[in-house]
């Protein structure tokens, strides 16, 4: 081991991050790669991204991210993300569960399907996998960073059913710092506005100037911006826990 390679802040760390093939995920898989970190990448349906992505980190680092799918809905299949993780690397310190469904649910046509779809995506699957994870987290005092929204206070009308899953997701966070404590932290990040979302004609220009203007520092932000607010509460925060950091150019204040 070089000592360039040892000075890293996440050195021999392992990561499982879910929904990490692109976006948001993607830019917290390079920043946290970039610091020394060892990755499973979870995809559901990015396979082309996912690999595209291996490839490319495996190219600075041999052997230091493998990827793996599963359809997050299937809670029975949640513990296996946990153990192949441990098979391949020997542990896991981190556990970023950041996959996430998003779409409007106006109220009087919301389904049954959709409560079970974003509720599932956004807050079912990140308790299981928790729980899963639990254990091998325990060994490694290491921590877990969930991504939730900056509406959680504020819902976003015509968003209610993803609303609800956001919040209940810090409610989580909360309550997994107690129940975890003291030997694993638990902490989330709540991004505002960060990349648009893809091909959805609802974002168009004039709700994206809108949003901007609501924004205290009159821009959206990048991925690195989460990424930095996730590798913080990693590496840098040990003496934080059951705390939400907004990552949204305090557009929370100004709604």
């Amino acid at each position: 081991m070089n000592l360039e390679t040892s000075n890293k802040a996440l050195n021999n760390k392992v990561v499982l991050i879910t929904g990490g093939a692109k976006r948001v995920g993607a830019a917290i898989c390079r920043m946290l790669h970039a610091e020394g970190a060892q990755l499973m990448v979870h995809y559901r349906s990015s396979a082309f991204e996912a690999r595209g992505l291996q490839t490319e980190l495996n190219l600075s680092r041999p052997d230091s991210v493998k990827i793996i799918q599963a359809d997050l809905l299937d809670t029975a299949a949640l513990p296996t993300l946990v153990s192949k993780t441990v098979k391949h690397f020997g542990k896991i310190d981190v556990l970023i569960n950041n996959a996430s469904s998003y779409y409007s649910t106006e109220l009087g046509q919301i389904n049954e399907e959709n409560w079970l779809d974003l509720m599932g995506s956004n807050l079912k699957a990140p308790l299981f996998l928790s729980q899963a994870a639990a254990p091998a987290l325990r060994q490694t005092n290491g921590c877990i960073v969930n991504i939730t929204d900056m509406h959680i206070e504020r819902p976003k009308k015509g968003y209610i059913v993803y609303s609800v899953s956001k919040a209940g997701l810090v409610t989580l966070t909360k309550s997994l710092a107690h129940e975890l404590s003291p030997d694993v932290r638990v902490n989330a990040v709540a991004p505002g506005p960060v990349l648009w979302p893809d091909d959805n004609p609802q974002f168009d220009e004039v709700y994206r100037q809108r949003v901007i203007s609501q924004t205290l520092l009159k821009r959206i932000g990048e991925g690195n911006d989460v990424a930095k607010a996730v590798k913080f509460l990693i590496a840098d925060a040990p003496f934080i826990t059951g705390h939400v950091l907004a990552v949204d150019g305090g557009r929370s204040l100004n709604l």
